[in-house]
């Protein structure tokens, strides 16, 4: 029967075999790389220029970054990125730019701008309640034309007289 020692001896030796052949092939393939490139008259910036490896520190230097705008609670003090779903303390205040802090507040205004920008040039229906369109007259229930009609204007053919 065999111990732990034994068992872990021969592991060792396993292991010890496994990295001299990882290190053989290793070597063999870094053999016909380097022949390949003697060969062709290739250098390491002519590789690392077509993998593009130097033009991703340019990139990662050139591209903008976008600030984030902070906003704070003046009563509690409690921050807020801007981002995900805005604290009760902030989202029904029609202007945000009173709880911004920093510098950054000039990008919330450019964002804010192109929102508004992006709403008035959608198409088809607007969002939100609508006005009401049609009003029962016996019992004062409207409705603002918008999903399905309720059972008293349903079965109407003419619906003009309920027009408001």
């Amino acid at each position: 029967m065999s111990t732990l020692e034994s068992i872990q001896a021969r592991i060792e030796a396993l292991q010890a075999k496994a990295d001299a052949l990882v290190a053989k092939q290793s070597e063999s393939a870094l053999q016909k790389i380097h022949d390949l490139m003697s060969s062709h008259g290739l250098t390491v910036s002519d590789i690392e220029q077509y993998s593009g490896k130097g033009n991703r520190a340019r990139r990662k230097n050139s591209a903008k970054k976008q600030g984030t705008v902070a906003y704070r609670d003046p009563k509690t003090g409690a921050t807020w990125s801007g981002r995900g779903r805005a604290p009760g303390w902030i989202a029904n205040a029609k202007d945000r730019s009173k709880f911004a802090v920093g510098a950054s507040t000039q990008g919330a205004k450019t964002k804010g701008n192109a929102r508004a920008a992006v709403k008035s040039k959608r198409k088809g229906q607007p969002r939100g309640p609508q006005p009401a369109l049609y009003r029962d007259p016996q019992s004062g229930a409207t409705w603002s034309g918008r999903g399905r009609a309720p059972a008293w204007l349903a079965s109407v053919e003419d619906r003009t007289p309920f027009l408001i």
